[in-house]
């Protein structure tokens, strides 16, 4: 369980980039609810929700030995205030995922940097400051697989997930409305279903396949 405390900041901060990037992308598209409200702050506290932040973390580190999953409060958003409501709540929905791959990418990058410095200090400066890089390479490749996970997950089409969304906007205006009547069981029918192994197996599959390029990417510069 210990080794896993390095990896709840970068997940906390994963979920707030998540969420300020559909405040962001609203806010270009003519709506701002998210900004008025001051939710596009890297400040946590706005956006720290008790129970996805801070509860389900906890209680599945200690219960399991690792985190599983975290939320922050959803950002508030207007789609009257878009000019092409159908396409902008697409727009909207998806940069969250994305931001999620980009924070991958980067969390990829830190530990080809982190890594580097530590083989460096390694001969000069052994001890804490060996410790400490040990510690930021496990809170950055913790942060690269949690920010894939992430951005698959949020985009499986239940809701309140963001593939819900995008693909409401797909559906003809009725069938939309009564798809989105789901509401937060979408995420407890998500929940239920990965402990059936073969949509668990399938879910593994499918954030291997995506995690591939990142971690081919580290070994490309470390091997």
């Amino acid at each position: 369980m210990i080794e896993q405390l390095p990896v709840i900041p970068i997940l906390l901060f994963s979920v707030i980039i998540h969420e300020i990037a559909h405040g962001w992308m609203a806010l270009r598209l003519g709506d701002p609810t998210a900004k008025d409200l001051g939710r596009l702050t890297l400040n946590p506290l706005p956006h720290i929700d008790p129970i996805g932040s801070v509860i389900v973390p906890l209680v599945s580190l200690a219960a399991a030995g690792h985190v599983f999953i975290a939320w922050a409060k959803p950002v508030p958003i207007n789609p009257m205030n878009f000019h092409n409501p159908r396409r902008d709540s697409v727009l909207v929905s998806a940069v969250g995922p994305v931001a999620n791959f980009l924070l991958a990418l980067l969390c990829g990058f830190a530990v080809i940097a982190t890594a580097m410095a530590r083989a460096a200090l390694a001969d000069s400066a052994p001890g804490l400051p060996a410790q400490a890089m040990q510690f930021l390479l496990t809170m950055f490749y913790g942060g690269m697989y949690i920010n894939v996970v992430l951005g698959v997950f949020n985009l499986i089409p239940l809701p309140p997930l963001d593939g819900s969304h995008i693909l409401a906007a797909m559906l003809p205006p009725r069938a939309a409305l009564a798809y989105m009547r789901i509401g937060f069981f979408g995420v407890l029918v998500v929940l239920f279903s990965m402990r059936m192994p073969f949509v668990s197996n399938a879910f593994s599959a499918v954030i291997g396949g995506a995690f591939s390029p990142y971690r081919a990417l580290v070994d490309l510069f470390l091997r």
